[in-house]
Protein backbone atom coordinates (compact mmCIF):
# COMPACT_ATOMS: atom_id res chain seq x y z
CA UNK A 1 0.00 0.00 0.00
CA UNK A 2 1.24 3.46 -0.86
CA UNK A 3 0.92 6.01 1.89
CA UNK A 4 -0.60 9.32 0.77
CA UNK A 5 0.47 12.64 2.26
CA UNK A 6 -1.49 15.85 2.17
CA UNK A 7 0.33 18.48 0.13
CA UNK A 8 -0.66 22.14 0.23
CA UNK A 9 -0.53 23.94 -3.11
CA UNK A 10 -0.66 27.72 -3.65
CA UNK A 11 -4.18 28.99 -4.13
CA UNK A 12 -5.54 32.03 -5.86
CA UNK A 13 -8.06 34.42 -4.33
CA UNK A 14 -10.87 32.37 -5.83
CA UNK A 15 -9.62 29.25 -4.09
CA UNK A 16 -8.30 27.69 -7.31
CA UNK A 17 -4.79 26.39 -7.49
CA UNK A 18 -2.60 28.95 -9.26
CA UNK A 19 0.90 29.18 -10.64
CA UNK A 20 0.61 32.89 -11.31
CA UNK A 21 3.37 33.72 -8.83
CA UNK A 22 5.89 31.44 -10.59
CA UNK A 23 4.84 32.66 -14.03
CA UNK A 24 5.17 36.27 -12.98
CA UNK A 25 8.68 35.55 -11.77
CA UNK A 26 9.63 33.85 -15.05
CA UNK A 27 8.14 36.67 -17.08
CA UNK A 28 10.01 39.19 -14.96
CA UNK A 29 13.32 37.46 -15.63
CA UNK A 30 12.64 37.25 -19.35
CA UNK A 31 11.58 40.89 -19.45
CA UNK A 32 14.78 41.91 -17.64
CA UNK A 33 16.87 39.90 -20.12
CA UNK A 34 15.04 41.44 -23.07
CA UNK A 35 15.46 44.94 -21.68
CA UNK A 36 19.19 44.37 -21.17
CA UNK A 37 19.71 43.18 -24.75
CA UNK A 38 17.47 45.82 -26.30
CA UNK A 39 19.00 48.62 -24.24
CA UNK A 40 22.51 47.54 -25.17
CA UNK A 41 21.66 47.42 -28.87
CA UNK A 42 20.08 50.88 -28.71
CA UNK A 43 23.21 52.25 -27.03
CA UNK A 44 25.90 50.54 -29.11
CA UNK A 45 24.16 49.78 -32.41
CA UNK A 46 24.59 53.30 -33.87
CA UNK A 47 28.38 52.96 -33.48
CA UNK A 48 28.59 49.71 -35.48
CA UNK A 49 29.62 50.02 -39.13
CA UNK A 50 29.83 47.84 -42.20
CA UNK A 51 33.23 47.68 -43.94
CA UNK A 52 33.79 46.87 -47.62
CA UNK A 53 37.27 46.24 -49.00
CA UNK A 54 38.84 46.40 -52.46
CA UNK A 55 42.43 45.30 -53.02
CA UNK A 56 42.92 47.94 -55.72
CA UNK A 57 40.89 50.49 -57.65
CA UNK A 58 38.76 49.08 -60.43
CA UNK A 59 38.65 45.54 -59.04
CA UNK A 60 35.58 43.75 -57.77
CA UNK A 61 35.00 43.94 -54.04
CA UNK A 62 37.28 41.52 -52.20
CA UNK A 63 35.57 41.23 -48.85
CA UNK A 64 33.55 42.79 -46.07
CA UNK A 65 33.34 42.85 -42.32
CA UNK A 66 32.23 44.85 -39.34
CA UNK A 67 33.72 47.48 -37.08
CA UNK A 68 32.71 50.08 -34.53
CA UNK A 69 33.48 53.71 -33.85
CA UNK A 70 35.45 54.00 -30.60
CA UNK A 71 36.32 57.70 -30.86
CA UNK A 72 33.74 60.25 -31.94
CA UNK A 73 36.12 61.98 -34.36
CA UNK A 74 35.99 59.10 -36.83
CA UNK A 75 38.28 56.36 -35.49
CA UNK A 76 37.03 52.80 -36.00
CA UNK A 77 38.24 49.46 -34.62
CA UNK A 78 38.03 46.30 -36.71
CA UNK A 79 40.00 43.13 -37.46
CA UNK A 80 43.32 43.21 -39.26
CA UNK A 81 42.25 40.34 -41.51
CA UNK A 82 39.32 42.43 -42.75
CA UNK A 83 41.46 45.31 -44.09
CA UNK A 84 45.05 44.03 -44.33
CA UNK A 85 46.50 44.89 -47.75
CA UNK A 86 43.42 46.84 -48.79
CA UNK A 87 43.73 49.36 -51.60
CA UNK A 88 40.34 50.91 -50.90
CA UNK A 89 38.08 50.77 -47.84
CA UNK A 90 34.53 52.04 -47.63
CA UNK A 91 32.54 52.33 -44.39
CA UNK A 92 28.76 52.37 -44.16
CA UNK A 93 27.48 54.01 -40.99
CA UNK A 94 24.39 52.82 -39.14
CA UNK A 95 22.27 55.51 -40.85
CA UNK A 96 23.33 54.25 -44.30
CA UNK A 97 25.75 57.09 -45.04
CA UNK A 98 28.93 55.89 -46.80
CA UNK A 99 32.45 57.22 -46.34
CA UNK A 100 35.87 56.26 -47.66
CA UNK A 101 38.24 55.20 -44.88
CA UNK A 102 42.00 55.26 -44.40
CA UNK A 103 43.84 52.44 -42.63
CA UNK A 104 45.67 54.15 -39.75
CA UNK A 105 47.46 50.91 -38.93
CA UNK A 106 46.88 47.20 -38.50
CA UNK A 107 48.46 44.57 -36.28
CA UNK A 108 48.19 41.01 -37.63
CA UNK A 109 49.72 39.70 -34.38
CA UNK A 110 46.50 40.59 -32.51
CA UNK A 111 44.19 40.71 -35.57
CA UNK A 112 43.27 44.33 -34.87
CA UNK A 113 43.23 47.44 -37.05
CA UNK A 114 42.23 51.09 -36.77
CA UNK A 115 40.49 53.02 -39.57
CA UNK A 116 39.77 56.73 -39.90
CA UNK A 117 36.85 58.37 -41.68
CA UNK A 118 36.64 62.10 -42.30
CA UNK A 119 33.72 62.86 -40.05
CA UNK A 120 33.16 64.07 -36.52
CA UNK A 121 30.69 63.77 -33.67
CA UNK A 122 29.88 60.17 -34.58
CA UNK A 123 28.13 57.81 -32.16
CA UNK A 124 30.89 55.94 -30.35
CA UNK A 125 31.00 52.76 -28.26
CA UNK A 126 32.76 52.69 -24.90
CA UNK A 127 35.65 50.26 -24.43
CA UNK A 128 35.09 48.40 -21.16
CA UNK A 129 37.54 46.62 -18.87
CA UNK A 130 37.83 43.01 -20.02
CA UNK A 131 39.65 42.23 -16.79
CA UNK A 132 36.30 42.45 -15.01
CA UNK A 133 34.52 40.00 -17.32
CA UNK A 134 33.22 36.81 -15.69
CA UNK A 135 32.32 33.45 -17.18
CA UNK A 136 28.55 33.12 -17.54
CA UNK A 137 27.76 36.81 -17.92
CA UNK A 138 25.64 38.09 -20.78
CA UNK A 139 27.48 38.74 -24.05
CA UNK A 140 25.92 40.47 -27.07
CA UNK A 141 27.46 40.52 -30.55
CA UNK A 142 26.53 43.12 -33.14
CA UNK A 143 27.72 43.00 -36.73
CA UNK A 144 26.94 42.45 -40.38
CA UNK A 145 27.12 38.70 -41.12
CA UNK A 146 26.76 37.92 -44.84
CA UNK A 147 25.95 41.60 -45.40
CA UNK A 148 22.86 41.62 -43.15
CA UNK A 149 23.45 44.91 -41.38
CA UNK A 150 22.93 45.48 -37.66
CA UNK A 151 22.43 41.80 -36.82
CA UNK A 152 22.27 41.04 -33.09
CA UNK A 153 23.00 37.75 -31.34
CA UNK A 154 23.19 37.09 -27.62
CA UNK A 155 24.70 34.45 -25.38
CA UNK A 156 27.11 34.18 -22.50
CA UNK A 157 30.83 34.37 -21.94
CA UNK A 158 31.81 30.70 -22.21
CA UNK A 159 35.44 30.94 -21.10
CA UNK A 160 38.26 33.40 -20.46
CA UNK A 161 42.00 33.34 -21.06
CA UNK A 162 41.88 31.42 -24.33
CA UNK A 163 44.67 31.78 -26.90
CA UNK A 164 44.48 31.90 -30.69
CA UNK A 165 47.27 31.63 -33.24
CA UNK A 166 47.40 34.77 -35.39
CA UNK A 167 48.45 34.83 -39.03
CA UNK A 168 51.85 36.18 -37.92
CA UNK A 169 52.47 33.05 -35.85
CA UNK A 170 52.19 34.82 -32.47
CA UNK A 171 49.61 33.82 -29.92
CA UNK A 172 46.75 36.22 -29.23
CA UNK A 173 46.34 35.96 -25.47
CA UNK A 174 43.41 36.58 -23.09
CA UNK A 175 40.88 35.80 -25.80
CA UNK A 176 37.21 35.68 -24.75
CA UNK A 177 35.16 32.66 -25.79
CA UNK A 178 31.42 33.15 -26.25
CA UNK A 179 28.43 31.26 -27.60
CA UNK A 180 26.87 34.42 -29.08
CA UNK A 181 26.55 33.27 -32.68
CA UNK A 182 29.03 34.71 -35.18
CA UNK A 183 29.17 34.26 -38.93
CA UNK A 184 31.38 35.52 -41.78
CA UNK A 185 30.97 39.30 -41.80
CA UNK A 186 30.79 39.58 -38.00
CA UNK A 187 34.58 39.96 -37.92
CA UNK A 188 35.58 43.23 -36.28
CA UNK A 189 32.23 43.91 -34.65
CA UNK A 190 31.87 44.50 -30.92
CA UNK A 191 31.14 41.97 -28.19
CA UNK A 192 29.26 43.93 -25.56
CA UNK A 193 28.20 43.42 -21.93
CA UNK A 194 24.75 44.16 -20.48
CA UNK A 195 25.73 47.76 -19.72
CA UNK A 196 26.66 48.55 -23.29
CA UNK A 197 30.44 48.41 -22.80
CA UNK A 198 32.60 46.71 -25.42
CA UNK A 199 34.42 43.77 -23.83
CA UNK A 200 35.89 42.30 -27.01
CA UNK A 201 36.35 42.57 -30.77
CA UNK A 202 34.81 39.56 -32.52
CA UNK A 203 37.52 37.78 -34.45
CA UNK A 204 37.05 34.05 -35.10
CA UNK A 205 34.76 31.06 -35.20
CA UNK A 206 35.53 27.35 -35.27
CA UNK A 207 33.83 25.47 -38.08
CA UNK A 208 31.86 23.23 -38.21
CA UNK A 209 31.33 23.66 -34.46
CA UNK A 210 28.41 25.76 -33.29
CA UNK A 211 28.55 28.19 -30.40
CA UNK A 212 32.34 28.35 -30.18
CA UNK A 213 33.30 31.92 -31.04
CA UNK A 214 36.14 34.18 -29.99
CA UNK A 215 36.80 37.87 -29.40
CA UNK A 216 40.04 39.73 -28.77
CA UNK A 217 39.74 41.25 -25.28
CA UNK A 218 38.97 44.97 -25.01
CA UNK A 219 42.05 45.61 -22.87
CA UNK A 220 44.21 44.23 -25.69
CA UNK A 221 42.26 46.33 -28.18
CA UNK A 222 42.78 49.49 -26.10
CA UNK A 223 46.56 48.96 -25.98
CA UNK A 224 46.87 48.12 -29.67
CA UNK A 225 44.63 51.03 -30.74
CA UNK A 226 46.76 53.46 -28.72
CA UNK A 227 49.94 52.12 -30.35
CA UNK A 228 48.45 52.32 -33.85
CA UNK A 229 47.21 55.86 -33.29
CA UNK A 230 50.59 56.98 -31.94
CA UNK A 231 52.92 55.14 -34.33
CA UNK A 232 50.90 53.36 -37.01
CA UNK A 233 52.22 50.04 -35.72
CA UNK A 234 52.72 48.08 -32.50
CA UNK A 235 56.30 48.13 -31.24
CA UNK A 236 57.73 44.78 -30.18
CA UNK A 237 61.21 43.67 -29.23
CA UNK A 238 63.04 40.98 -31.19
CA UNK A 239 66.31 39.08 -31.18
CA UNK A 240 66.66 38.16 -34.85
CA UNK A 241 66.71 34.38 -34.60
CA UNK A 242 64.88 31.69 -36.50
CA UNK A 243 64.06 28.99 -33.99
CA UNK A 244 61.90 25.99 -33.25
CA UNK A 245 60.69 24.22 -30.14
CA UNK A 246 62.87 21.35 -28.94
CA UNK A 247 62.66 18.88 -26.05
CA UNK A 248 65.58 18.74 -23.63
CA UNK A 249 67.26 15.47 -22.72
CA UNK A 250 66.49 14.39 -19.15
CA UNK A 251 70.20 14.10 -18.43
CA UNK A 252 70.70 17.77 -19.26
CA UNK A 253 67.69 18.79 -17.18
CA UNK A 254 69.07 16.97 -14.13
CA UNK A 255 72.65 18.07 -14.73
CA UNK A 256 71.79 21.78 -14.91
CA UNK A 257 68.76 21.80 -12.54
CA UNK A 258 66.56 23.27 -15.28
CA UNK A 259 62.98 24.26 -14.53
CA UNK A 260 61.58 23.26 -17.93
CA UNK A 261 61.74 20.28 -20.26
CA UNK A 262 62.00 22.29 -23.49
CA UNK A 263 63.75 25.22 -25.13
CA UNK A 264 64.13 27.04 -28.45
CA UNK A 265 66.67 25.64 -30.90
CA UNK A 266 68.43 28.38 -32.90
CA UNK A 267 68.22 27.52 -36.60
CA UNK A 268 69.92 30.76 -37.70
CA UNK A 269 70.92 34.20 -36.43
CA UNK A 270 70.20 36.97 -38.93
CA UNK A 271 73.10 39.29 -39.84
CA UNK A 272 73.15 42.65 -38.11
CA UNK A 273 70.64 41.62 -35.42
CA UNK A 274 70.90 41.48 -31.62
CA UNK A 275 71.27 37.70 -31.88
CA UNK A 276 74.36 37.94 -34.09
CA UNK A 277 75.89 40.73 -32.01
CA UNK A 278 75.41 38.64 -28.85
CA UNK A 279 77.24 35.72 -30.43
CA UNK A 280 74.34 33.30 -30.82
CA UNK A 281 75.11 30.34 -33.07
CA UNK A 282 73.14 27.79 -35.01
CA UNK A 283 72.52 24.85 -32.70
CA UNK A 284 72.32 26.90 -29.48
CA UNK A 285 69.23 26.24 -27.36
CA UNK A 286 67.66 29.25 -25.68
CA UNK A 287 66.90 28.40 -22.05
CA UNK A 288 66.38 31.65 -20.18
CA UNK A 289 65.99 35.40 -20.82
CA UNK A 290 66.18 37.97 -18.02
CA UNK A 291 65.90 35.19 -15.40
CA UNK A 292 62.69 33.84 -16.98
CA UNK A 293 62.61 30.31 -18.44
CA UNK A 294 62.06 29.80 -22.17
CA UNK A 295 60.43 26.49 -23.02
CA UNK A 296 58.90 27.43 -26.39
CA UNK A 297 58.81 30.07 -29.12
CA UNK A 298 55.60 31.36 -27.53
CA UNK A 299 57.44 31.88 -24.24
CA UNK A 300 60.12 33.85 -26.08
CA UNK A 301 57.50 36.11 -27.68
CA UNK A 302 55.98 36.81 -24.26
CA UNK A 303 59.39 37.83 -22.92
CA UNK A 304 59.90 40.45 -25.67
CA UNK A 305 57.47 43.29 -24.90
CA UNK A 306 58.29 46.82 -26.14
CA UNK A 307 59.70 47.72 -22.71
CA UNK A 308 62.67 45.42 -23.39
CA UNK A 309 63.76 47.32 -26.52
CA UNK A 310 67.26 48.67 -25.93
CA UNK A 311 67.55 47.05 -22.48
CA UNK A 312 70.48 44.69 -22.06
CA UNK A 313 69.44 41.32 -20.65
CA UNK A 314 71.10 38.05 -19.71
CA UNK A 315 70.42 35.22 -22.14
CA UNK A 316 71.20 31.65 -21.02
CA UNK A 317 71.82 29.08 -23.76
CA UNK A 318 72.76 25.43 -23.93
CA UNK A 319 75.80 25.09 -26.20
CA UNK A 320 77.26 21.62 -26.75
CA UNK A 321 75.83 20.43 -23.46
CA UNK A 322 77.05 23.31 -21.28
CA UNK A 323 75.25 26.42 -20.07
CA UNK A 324 76.54 29.76 -21.28
CA UNK A 325 75.39 33.23 -20.31
CA UNK A 326 75.36 35.92 -23.03
CA UNK A 327 74.49 39.62 -22.89
CA UNK A 328 71.88 40.59 -25.46
CA UNK A 329 70.08 43.87 -26.18
CA UNK A 330 66.75 43.33 -27.99
CA UNK A 331 65.93 45.79 -30.76
CA UNK A 332 62.64 46.99 -32.18
CA UNK A 333 61.17 44.43 -34.55
CA UNK A 334 61.31 45.66 -38.16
Amino acid sequence: MIAMRHVSLPQGSDGQFSQAHDLDGDHGLLDAYSRAVAGTVEAVGPAVVNIEVWRSAGEDRQGSGSGFVFQRDGYILTNSHVVHGAGKVRVTLSDGFQLDADVVGDDPATDLAVLRVRSSDLPAAELGDSGLVRVGQLAIAIGNPFGFQATVTAGVVSALGRTLRSVSGRLIENVIQTDAALNPGNSGGPLVDSRGRVIGVNTAIILPAQGICFATASNTARFVAAELLARGKVRRAYLGVAGQNVELHRRLIRQHDLLQDGGVLVMSAEPGTPAQRAGLREGDVLIELADRPISSVDDLHKLLPPERIGQQSDLVVLREGTLQRLAITPAEAP
